[in-house]
């Protein structure tokens, strides 16, 4: 009785932070994947870097339709992979979309954050049940500095944390983005956290991440043709059966996509 007891305070504390879940978006995104494609980005000096240093943020822009999702999914599948056998590495994301900005609060991008960090651990931290009990009753929401102290309890609890977010410019207006992101390079300086996060090409966006590696995001050689490859069987006999029609269409059209 009392372990159910106990599993369930834990899930209602953890919806009560918020009820947002980014694992089924993850898992569609990651789906879309084709073979072989993004492992130019894992396999770079500025991944790789920030894979092996504590404290590192990687910044990733580029143009719409550049594939920056799906390469974000990419590189939460390979974070949950390294570390899938190690409790003390903790992992959380989000996806921001413009159809889903009304998720997108600063309040809101916290409090998931620290719910996906805190739902693996069993008791949850004391600093959660107490922000539970001091809200629960008087039904209002902790604030973000709330929700920012007790995130840096959490994290504390980790011999190292990744977070990652998809589309800053996609995340709520421009006033709740920026506190967002203070609230994350505090968290950054306090608990050494590595931070991967992309974007469209936006100027006072990029601003922030002066200073911090950088690679951008484009749709590469190797991806283009690993995905035309795929799509070739789907042509008619005469196109399967001539390599050197197939290299002609795969080039014309990378050269037409521009890096989209």
């Amino acid at each position: 009785m009392s372990t159910w007891v106990d599993t369930g305070e834990h899930k209602e504390i953890l919806d009560w932070l918020t009820k947002v879940e980014y694992g089924p978006k993850h898992s569609d995104f990651l789906s879309r994947r084709q073979p072989g494609t993004g492992q130019w980005l894992l396999d770079s000096e500025q991944y790789q870097t920030w894979l092996k240093t504590s404290a590192q943020t990687l910044f990733c822009p580029g143009i719409p339709g550049a594939g920056k999702t799906i390469l974000t999914s990419i590189v939460i599948d390979d974070l949950n992979t390294r570390f899938d056998k190690d409790p003390s590495i903790g992992i959380a994301f989000v996806y921001c979309t413009f159809r889903s900005q009304h998720e997108h609060k600063a309040e809101d991008l916290l409090a998931s954050l620290l719910k996906q960090l805190a739902q693996g651990q069993s008791p949850l931290p004391d600093g959660i049940k107490s922000l539970y009990k001091k809200h629960k009753d008087k039904r209002t929401k902790p604030s973000s500095d709330e929700l920012s102290r007790t995130l840096y309890t959490v994290a504390a609890t980790y011999s190292r944390v990744f977070i990652i977010i998809d589309a800053l410019d996609e995340c709520g207006e421009n006033r709740s983005r920026t506190k967002f992101l203070t609230e994350i390079f505090k968290l950054q300086k306090n608990s050494k956290l590595n931070l991967f996060a992309t974007s469209r090409c936006i100027p006072d966006i990029k601003e922030k991440f002066a200073g911090c590696l950088l690679l951008e995001i484009s749709a590469s050689h190797e991806d283009i043709w690993n995905f035309l490859g795929e799509c070739m069987s789907q042509l008619p006999p005469f196109v399967i059966d001539d390599m050197s029609l197939q290299t002609e269409i795969k080039t014309g059209i990378e050269c037409a996509v521009e890096g989209m």
